[in-house]
């Protein structure tokens, strides 16, 4: 059974790093985390930003997707720190660390951060099948609620599989660019040039702060932090640190595979457009278009098949990190296919709301937009991970070392920093604007900005004034003694039957507890379209034969000495057992269970699931 305070604890320590003997094998059994993490630097999100800054300014911006490579490398490095040597994701360890009032508008922002990410890569995708197969960008979107059920089978065949399946996809994206630079044959000294930094400000500075946000991505830390725990290691001090090696590796590796995948993008705009003089493509569908009038058919088709792959492969790792988001800043547990359907009705609804509001023509610059509001949470993610993982009360000998924190504050300045002036900027153009003449709507603004304001200077300056905590982190508090002087003695046994083969468990299970001193009750429930419409007056076939097996259970119990009696109900299944066991004062229920789980259990419901929320008394499952 999975640890229900563990990190994604359907597949926490699934997968053991202990075993391999070899260091080839034992980089094997890391790989995988940073390429789940990787695919949110290659969304759809970053193809918006990559193609207005490539087909704009050409190749001038290719630095700031180099120096924002480097920050992501850093910083998830650190997330995956944090994971390794605490065993806790970041939303933990900010529940951990920061007062309820001040984590509740923190979960907030991560859910503005994951429905921006995901209204990316669901537009992405609707856009990739809309210029693949025609179908309509309304119809895309409400595709990508399907991938909620894609990542409950996955997950259910562990951890290991969604990493092959997004490895599957990166790969798809990957040698679908390779292909493309061999079309659009790039010049390479201007590329050259590309990667010396140059000044930003106006439109460059909009697109690089895009850039940023693209690519450096809030969510992505979350997720980081708890997928590392997807591996089994050793938890002395060698064990951690090789880990911590490892999953470098692992991040290195993945990261310059969506580097190479941005820059390819960006390269793509500045050789096709640019270079031909189209300086403001921005928009997906517009770039394969011009695409296909300047290269024929090849070149577009590789962009939407890669654009398909990226849009899917987010979208998971998008709902994976709206779980952990979820379930660590509010310690919320509800059921699993539940909590992923949510994550993604979050991110359809902005898309679906502005595909009938807007219209299909404005999905270009929401996907820019959407780029810059993650850059504008970055601060609230970067600025906490950074001051859990210095701490030596926290991390012990895996505290940062004082270069890499030098580093990781010189990002965090510089994120924030180019925030600031965005924000600035922007917020000029806006209060000049006829949207903003109204004072009710610049007080609004103004009380926003104070509040985000307080917010990050809280986080920032909070850790150097209070001393980190340390406590065990547990979903329920435990009573203080327990009682072992006397043996809870049932005397009213309820036990619900399906004439399947779980009934002779069931009953077993039963008078094993209660033995020859307890009453028995045998409940059965006619589920027919006639039972539930006529109740106790159907007498159908099948009742009548249930009644039989229900008289034949009774009496050889009967004769083995049992007291027993036995009632029927009709209609719904898990209420009519409630009420029946409620009726009869029942003190313990033995249900069997048939093991279906997962979309089958969504399909053919939870008797189980139904009937314990509908009684207070205990319930024995027998499988």
């Amino acid at each position: 059974m999975a640890n229900s305070n563990k990190s994604l604890s359907e597949v926490h320590e699934s997968v053991d790093a202990i075993k391999p003997k070899t260091r080839f094998r034992t980089l094997l059994a890391f790989i995988g985390p940073a390429y789940l993490v990787s695919v949110g630097y290659m969304d759809p999100g970053n193809w918006a930003t990559d193609i207005a800054g490539g087909s704009m300014f050409g190749y001038t911006l290719i630095w700031v997707l180099l120096m924002s490579n480097w920050v992501a490398i850093l910083l998830q490095s650190l997330a995956a720190k944090l994971g390794i040597v605490k065993g806790w994701d970041l939303a933990q360890a900010s529940r951990q660390q920061y007062p309820s009032w001040i984590n509740v508008p923190l979960y907030v922002l991560a859910e503005i951060a994951i429905a921006a990410t995901d209204l990316a890569e669901i537009i992405g995708m609707a856009i990739g099948l809309n210029l693949l197969f025609d179908l309509p960008l309304m119809y895309g979107v409400l595709i990508t609620v399907l991938d909620t059920f894609l990542l409950l089978f996955l997950i259910n065949k562990g951890i290991r599989k969604i990493e092959l399946f997004i490895v599957s996809l990166v790969s798809i994206i990957g040698l679908s660019f390779l292909m493309e630079m061999f079309i659009v044959k790039p010049d390479l000294n201007a590329l050259a040039v590309g990667f010396i930094p140059s000044s930003l400000s106006g439109e460059a500075l909009y697109i690089a702060i895009g850039i940023i946000g693209a690519t450096i991505m809030p969510h992505n830390l979350y997720l980081h932090s708890s997928l590392v725990q997807t591996r089994k290691i050793k938890r002395d001090d060698a064990g951690i640190k090789s880990a911590i090696k490892f999953n470098f590796f692992d991040s290195a590796i993945a990261l310059n595979a969506a580097f190479f995948v941005n820059a390819a993008i960006l390269i793509l705009a500045a050789a096709a457009f640019h270079k031909n003089g189209f300086n403001e493509v921005a928009d997906i569908t517009d770039a394969h278009e011009l695409l296909q009038g300047i290269f024929g058919n090849l070149a577009p088709t590789l962009f939407a098949i890669a654009l398909i792959a990226a849009g899917q492969s987010s979208t998971i790792t998008g709902t994976l990190a709206g779980q952990i988001v979820m379930e660590g800043y509010l310690n919320l547990r509800i059921s699993p296919w539940i909590r992923r359907l949510v994550t993604r009705v979050i991110a359809v609804a902005p898309a679906v709301f502005t595909i009938a509001y807007f219209g299909e023509q404005k999905i270009g610059e929401l996907l820019i937009f959407s780029q810059v509001i993650l850059s504008l949470q970055l601060g609230f993610a970067v600025i906490p991970l950074i001051h859990f993982t210095s701490s030596k009360k926290l991390m012990g000998d895996f505290a940062n070392k004082k270069w890499v924190l030098i580093l990781a504050w010189i990002s965090a300045i510089l994120i924030v920093g180019l925030n600031v002036k965005l924000v600035g900027e922007e917020l000029g153009s806006f209060l000049d604007s006829d949207y903003a003449q109204m004072n009710w709507i610049k007080g609004l603004i103004y009380l926003s900005l104070v509040y985000v304001a307080f917010l990050l200077l809280y986080v920032t300056i909070s850790p150097f004034l209070n001393k980190m905590r340390e406590k065990i982190m547990i979903p329920h508090v435990p009573i203080k003694v327990i009682a072992t002087k006397r043996a809870v003695a049932y005397e009213r046994i309820g036990i619900a039957v399906d004439f399947s083969n779980m009934d002779e468990a069931s009953i077993q299970h039963a008078i094993s507890i209660g033995n020859k001193n307890a009453a028995y009750f045998l409940f059965h429930i006619v589920e027919s379209a006639a039972a539930r419409r006529h109740g106790e007056e159907v007498m159908d076939i099948e009742t009548q034969q249930d009644i039989a097996w229900l008289k034949a259970y009774a009496n050889d119990l009967r004769q083995a000495g049992y007291e027993v009696s036995f009632e029927m109900g009709f209609g719904n299944r898990a209420s009519n057992i409630a009420e029946l066991a409620i009726k009869n004062k029942i003190e313990l229920l033995v249900m069997g269970a048939h093991g279906h789980a997962g979309l089958m259990d969504f399909i053919f419901g939870s008797t189980v699931d139904a009937v314990r929320h509908k009684i207070k008394i205990p319930i024995l499952v027998v499988r």
